[in-house]
C-alpha cells in the first residue's frame, strides 16, 4: 500500500516512499545554483539526467518493488514550468505503466502537512517560507476544508531575497545557508522594517542591503539582512498567533531551515504559552516524501482527479486546494 511522490518544482528533483504515514525512502538530485543563479531549461535538463535513478534509489531505500506502489503524486505547482514538467512526465509514465492512480499536489501543502504530520500538532498555524513564497497560514472549514492564509509577503519570498542578495555579494553557492555562514559574526546596521499587519514586502530590503555592500562589511549587512527580514516574520506570525488563538506554530519550507529563524519563533511561542516545531532540514527541504504523503491522504480520502486537471501550474495557490482529510 506504498505511495511514490515526485517532487520537481525547483532546483531538486525528489522521489519519497510513505506507507501509512510512515516515511520510507526519501532521495533527491540538485541542480547547483552558482553565481549566476537558477537557470530553469538548465534545472529542468539536470532533473531528466536524474529522474530514473533517483526512483529507483528511492524504490531500493524504501525495500520495496514498483509492484508494492498503490498510488502516485506529483507538484503540480506552483513552481517553475520547466522543472515541473519533468516530475510530472516522470510521475504520469509510472503511473500508466503501473496502473495505479496519480495524484497533483500543491507544493505549499506538501511543506505543511509533512511538518503538521512530524509535529504531532492537529491544527497548527504555519509559517511557510520558501525561494518562491512567504505566507501566514491555518486550517479553517468554511467555505470548505482549506488553508486560509492570514500573511503573506506583498512581492517576493524571503528565500528568493536571500538568493538575490548571496548573488550580489558573490556568493558560491548563491543561496540562504551562504548568507547564514557570511553573517555569523556581524554586527547590526538599520535596514527598513515593513510589515502591515500580518503582510510583509522584502524588496526594499533586498535594494538597501545591496547598496550597503559597498560602504560596509558584508559580514554586517548580512547579519542585519537576516535579522531583519526574520524579525519581520516573527512578528507577522505572532499576530496571525493571537488573532487565530492557536498553540502551536509550526515552520516549514526551504528558509525554516536557518537555525536563527527557529530561534526567533521559538522564544515567541514560548512567550504566549505556545509550542514550536521546526521540521528536521531533510523535510524542510524541497523533497518528495511530502508529495507522497499528501497523495496518500487523497488516496485513503478516495479523492478522484480528473484527467484535464493532471496538469502544472506554476502559480498555484494553496489556499486555492480543498482538503479531503
Amino acid at each position: 500500500m506504498a505511495v511514490l511522490g515526485i517532487e520537481s518544482s525547483a532546483h531538486t528533483f525528489g522521489a519519497g516512499v510513505v506507507e501509512n504515514g510512515a516515511v520510507l525512502s526519501n532521495t533527491k538530485a540538485m541542480y547547483r545554483i552558482e553565481s549566476a543563479g537558477m537557470i530553469p531549461s538548465r534545472a529542468a535538463d539536470t532533473h531528466s539526467r536524474n529522474a530514473a535513478r533517483v526512483v529507483r534509489s528511492a524504490m531500493k531505500q524504501a525495500g520495496i518493488g514498483f509492484d508494492d506502489i498503490t498510488a502516485i503524486g506529483y507538484t503540480k505547482g506552483p513552481g517553475i514550468g520547466h522543472c515541473l514538467r519533468v516530475g510530472m512526465l516522470t510521475a504520469k509514465t509510472l503511473s500508466n505503466t503501473l496502473g495505479v492512480p496519480l495524484y497533483p499536489v500543491n507544493h505549499a501543502l506538501a511543506h505543511i502537512e509533512i511538518a503538521r504530520h512530524l509535529s504531532g500538532f492537529r491544527d497548527p498555524l504555519a509559517l511557510y517560507v520558501s525561494g518562491g513564497n512567504s505566507q501566514i497560514l491555518g486550517m479553517v472549514s468554511e467555505p470548505s476544508r482549506h488553508y486560509n492564509v492570514y500573511g503573506e509577503t506583498f512581492d517576493i519570498g524571503v528565500g528568493n531575497m536571500l538568493d538575490n542578495f548571496a548573488r550580489a555579494a558573490r556568493l558560491n553557492p548563491a543561496w540562504g545557508s551562504s548568507v547564514a555562514r557570511l553573517a555569523a559574526g556581524g554586527h547590526y546596521i538599520h535596514m527598513p522594517y515593513t510589515v502591515k499587519g500580518m503582510d510583509f514586502t522584502f524588496t526594499g530590503l533586498l535594494t538597501c542591503a545591496v547598496k550597503m555592500l559597498s560602504e560596509h562589511k558584508p559580514s554586517d549587512v548580512a547579519f542585519s539582512l537576516q535579522e531583519t527580514a526574520f524579525a519581520m516574520l516573527a512578528e507577522a506570525t505572532e499576530r496571525a498567533l493571537l488573532l487565530t488563538r492557536r498553540r502551536n506554530i509550526v515552520a516549514c519550507g526551504g528558509v525554516a531551515q536557518s537555525g536563527r529563524l527557529a530561534s526567533m519563533l521559538r522564544a515567541m511561542a514560548a512567550q504566549h504559552d505556545s509550542k514550536f516545531f521546526a521540521a528536521p532540514n531533510e523535510y524542510n527541504a524541497d523533497n518528495g516524501a511530502m508529495i507522497a504523503l499528501v497523495a496518500e491522504k487523497m488516496r485513503n480520502a478516495h479523492v478522484r482527479v480528473p484527467e484535464r486537471e493532471l496538469t502544472v501550474m506554476q502559480k498555484f495557490r494553496v489556499d486555492a486546494v480543498r482538503l479531503w482529510w
